[in-house]
C-alpha cells in the first residue's frame, strides 16, 4: 500500500509533545516555575523546551522580566490553539486504553435534557452493547464537529444543521411559572398579563417568550428581563422570586406539586424545535454511532414520560 507523502516541511511545524505541553502549561499556570512543577520537570528542562520550540518555529514566543518569563500575544494565541489538540491526544489514549476494541461514542449533550432524559436510559445501551463505551460532555453552545471531537451531539433546534443529519427524539412543551410569593392574588387571568412581571430568559431559547406568547394570542413581545445560561440556573432563579421562567413540563412539575412553584397562566405549550441527536453526514455509516443511533430511535417516543 502507498504511504500518504508529509506536507512540505512537516517537521518544523509538528514539534515534540514535550516542547508543546511546556507551552501550555507556561501559558496556563503563569510561570516556568509552576509548568515545570506541573510536569514534574526541572525548571532548566522547561526552559529548553520553550527555547528548542522558539527555534524551531522561528517566532518569539516568550519574553523575560526580571527572572521570570512571560508568553508574547503570539506565542499565548499558539498556546490556545494546541491546547484542544494536547487534549485531544490525551482522550483519544485514554479510549484506546479504557476500550481497546475501538467502540467508542463520544457524545455532547445539553446538561439538563441529557441528565434526566438520556443518562436514565444508558443502562439498557451498555447492556445491548457492552462493546461500545459512551463518553459524555455537556455542552450550551452549538457544536462545531470540525473543530469538536465529538461523534455525535444532542442539541435542540429545527433539526436543519448544515453538513449534519438528525434523529427527532422529543419536541418540547413549556409552562410559565414562578415563586407563589410573585402571585399574591393566584394565576393571572389572561396570558398578556405576565408582561407586567419581570421575566426570565435562557440564552438557549432566545425567542422563548415571543413564541409563547403568540401561541396564547398575544402579539406584543417582551422588551426586558434578565438572561440564565441554562435551566438549572433559570430555575433557581424563579424559586428565589426573581421573576417568570418558562420551563419544560418534566423540570416543573415536582416543584409545582410541591408549592415551590406556582403556574401564572395556562397549560403546558408546545414551542418550536425538538431534541434531536445529531452527526456529521461523512460519518453516517460508522458502526459505532449506527447502533447507538437505531438503538436510540426506539426510545425517541412522545409517549414515553421523561424518568423523574
Amino acid at each position: 500500500m502507498r504511504k500518504p507523502q508529509a506536507f512540505p516541511e512537516s517537521r518544523r511545524f509538528l514539534p515534540s509533545i514535550a516542547a508543546l505541553r511546556a507551552l501550555e502549561a507556561l501559558d496556563r499556570l503563569g510561570s516556568a516555575t509552576a509548568a515545570a512543577e506541573a510536569l514534574n520537570l526541572t525548571q532548566g528542562a522547561v526552559s529548553r523546551q520553550l527555547r528548542g520550540l522558539e527555534t524551531q518555529l522561528g517566532i518569539t514566543l516568550f519574553l523575560r522580566e526580571g527572572r521570570g518569563i512571560r508568553l508574547t500575544p503570539e506565542g499565548a494565541r499558539y498556546a490556545g490553539e494546541i491546547r484542544e489538540a494536547l487534549q485531544q491526544i490525551a482522550r483519544a489514549s485514554l479510549r484506546l486504553s479504557v476500550n481497546p476494541a475501538g467502540g467508542t461514542l463520544d457524545l455532547a449533550i445539553l446538561p439538563t435534557f441529557g441528565m434526566r432524559w438520556l443518562v436514565p436510559r444508558l443502562p439498557d445501551f451498555a447492556r445491548r452493547h457492552p462493546e461500545i463505551t459512551v463518553n459524555l460532555a455537556t455542552r450550551l453552545k452549538p457544536f462545531n464537529f470540525a473543530s469538536d471531537s465529538f461523534d455525535a451531539a444532542i442539541h435542540f433546534g429545527d433539526g436543519d444543521w448544515p453538513g449534519t443529519q438528525a434523529l427527532r427524539l422529543r419536541d418540547e412543551a413549556v409552562i410559565a411559572v414562578c415563586s407563589p410569593a410573585l402571585l399574591p392574588d393566584g394565576p393571572l387571568t389572561a396570558a398578556s398579563e405576565v408582561l407586567r412581571l419581570p421575566l426570565l430568559h435562557i440564552e438557549t431559547r432566545p425567542d422563548a417568550w415571543s413564541d409563547w406568547l403568540r401561541a396564547h394570542g398575544v402579539e406584543d413581545s417582551p422588551t426586558s428581563g434578565t438572561i440564565h445560561d441554562q435551566f438549572s440556573t433559570i430555575t433557581q432563579a424563579a424559586l428565589h422570586g426573581l421573576g417568570v421562567a418558562l420551563l419544560p413540563d418534566y423540570l416543573a412539575e415536582q416543584d409545582l406539586a410541591t408549592g415551590r412553584l406556582a403556574r401564572v397562566w395556562g397549560e403546558a405549550t408546545p414551542m418550536p424545535g425538538a431534541y434531536h441527536l445529531v452527526w456529521p453526514s461523512e460519518h453516517a455509516e460508522d458502526p459505532v454511532l449506527g447502533a447507538f443511533r437505531d438503538w436510540l430511535s426506539g426510545q425517541a417516543e412522545d409517549e414515553d414520560p421523561l424518568p423523574r
